[in-house]
């Protein structure tokens, strides 16, 4: 197993065939110098003891160390070993509400890049707790399943959109619904779901499934969204405003507007708690005493690569070649020229 640390460097890598095409061009030209200079046999024995060998040698040798070196930037990394890790912890789902009307940017710079932020930060937070994904609007989607990984989490949270979900509205219920099979795996370990929406459009029975998810030891935390001035939806091209969302039965631009008083009673319902969104900060900490008031209970044991940076064993080969390449002189070296490799001596 292995990763590159700064893998952008390998585009200098690209430098080395242009290289080797400036080597070639100015051996070309010392050949067509020299033929100007007098007879190329001539040249020969006025330096006997130039070898026609070693210029490429010491050029290859200069190659190879820079390639050394551009390995060396970039840093790969060996997985040396895989070893069994116990984590102590509860099962969180963040279930990020993806509909249209999560565009809205009363609250910068969107409501749906704002959520992103605060789930961000609240995995930044965590310790040794087990996540998992899912987006949602008039339906719901896994994004991505129960696991320890945060790196992994924090990219499918960006590429989250509310093309993710083609039909629109906010299925509060099949979310907590979809949040439970998570869950069926580990029926011991403590179960939060991180709800982040803005609380517009939510079904009725929302707060059905709440109370469904708290018969099974699963708390609700809410998270909401926007403003309740609200905002309108906008239609984008290329980052620029054309339009706002209009309401096909009436052609009036739609405001969309956070709706706390669901949420809170979805908060309620499943022995959780309700949060307003705006503030980041006080979020992350609002989830942290959260948490520090459930129980953790211990995983099971999982497989962890250990990765170890190699970048010293190419930078040293690097540099080793270039001080060799200070000692490799054009001269022909004596022992090569006693073994006659191409049959040079005359009888």
């Amino acid at each position: 197993m292995y990763e590159l640390d700064e893998s952008k460097y390998l585009y200098l890598l690209f430098l080395l065939p242009l290289l080797a095409l400036l080597f070639l061009y100015v051996q070309y030209w010392k050949i067509k110098a020299q033929k100007e200079f007098g007879d190329l046999e001539m040249v020969k024995k006025l330096s006997p003891e130039k070898s026609r060998f070693k210029p490429a040698l010491k050029f290859g040798v200069v190659l190879l160390a820079i390639t050394m070196l551009i390995l060396g930037l970039v840093n790969p990394k060996i997985g040396t070993k895989v070893e069994k890790v116990k984590r102590e912890g509860i099962d969180i789902v963040f279930a990020i509400d993806v509909s249209k009307s999560m565009l809205a940017e009363d609250i910068a710079p969107n409501r749906l890049e704002k959520s992103k932020q605060i789930v961000s930060q609240i995995i930044n937070n965590l310790g040794s707790d087990r996540i998992g994904i899912i987006a949602y609007a008039g339906s719901a989607f896994p994004v991505l399943p129960i696991t320890t990984d945060y790196n992994v989490a924090k990219m499918f949270l960006q590429s989250m959109n509310p093309d993710m979900v083609s039909s629109q509205g906010s299925n509060l219920d099949e979310a907590i619904t979809l949040s439970e099979t998570y869950f069926k795996g580990s029926p011991n370990t403590s179960k939060l779901m991180i709800m982040v929406t803005d609380g517009e459009d939510h079904s009725e029975g929302a707060e059905d499934a709440a109370e469904n998810a708290k018969k099974m030891g699963m708390k609700i935390i809410t998270i909401g969204i926007g403003t309740t001035s609200g905002g309108p939806i906008p239609n984008k091209r290329n980052g620029v405003i054309e339009s706002f969302h209009r309401d096909k039965s009436t052609g009036e631009v739609v405001v969309t507007k956070l709706r706390p008083e669901g949420l809170e009673v979805i908060a309620k319902a499943a022995k959780g708690g309700y949060i307003n969104g705006n503030n980041t900060k006080e979020v992350v900490s609002f989830i942290k005493k959260s948490l520090n008031n459930i129980q953790k209970t211990e995983f099971e044991a999982t497989e962890t690569a250990s990765f170890q940076s190699q970048f010293q064993w190419f930078l040293g080969f690097g540099f080793f070649l270039l001080l060799l390449d200070v000692f490799l002189l054009e001269r022909k070296t004596k022992w090569v020229q006693k073994l006659d490799l191409f049959n040079e001596k005359k009888n």
